[in-house]
């Protein structure tokens, strides 16, 4: 059953559109031609696709690969365990990464993400977030490449949900009950 209540706009579409087209440029001028994004789904996709169509207007041509690790289920916080849904096809070993997710938050998914792709040998990984609440931190990691910092509020849209609704909406907004 979808949430009651209205979703109030916290980054409006046109900003996090010029904001990714800044993170393109940010990330092509300190990457090589040889990196391999690695979207953590499900809330990264619609962030994932337009970072890489930028990545491209950047002069940058990644290729790109999908994480699903989950430790939020259908709550509003993390629940402390990392779990993998569905892991990476692509050969990693002596490449450079960047991990791109929707949010930074407690960092345990960055962490473990980032671990994870170091023991299986990456060259380097780096991360790219859209979202940074840094006050929300239980993990000292922090992203290389940021789009917003982001107040404590729940938010929702541009690819992150509440419950896997909202995830649609061209923008990014706070959740107001009535």
């Amino acid at each position: 059953m979808k949430p009651e209540g209205t979703v109030r706009p916290l980054f409006e579409e046109a900003r996090i559109a010029v904001r990714v087209g800044e993170l393109g440029k940010e990330i092509a001028a300190a990457s090589n031609q040889n990196v391999l994004l690695i979207a953590i789904l499900k809330g990264s996709f619609v962030f994932s696709a337009d970072l890489i169509r930028a990545l491209h207007s950047a002069g940058l041509s990644p290729q790109i690969d999908f994480l699903s690790l989950s430790s939020y289920g259908e709550a509003t916080e993390s629940f402390g365990r990392v779990d993998i849904v569905h892991d990476i096809s692509d050969r990693i070993a002596g490449r450079p990464v960047i991990l791109v997710d929707d949010i930074l938050e407690s960092g345990r998914t960055l962490s473990f993400a980032k671990t994870m792709l170091i023991d299986r040998g990456a060259e380097s990984v780096s991360a790219c977030v859209l979202l940074d609440k840094k006050n929300k931190r239980k993990v000292a990691i922090e992203a290389d490449f940021v789009g917003f910092d982001c107040p404590d509020q729940f938010v929702v849209g541009y690819g992150l949900d509440y419950a896997h609704y909202f995830r649609e909406l061209p923008f990014i907004g706070v959740m107001e009950t009535a």
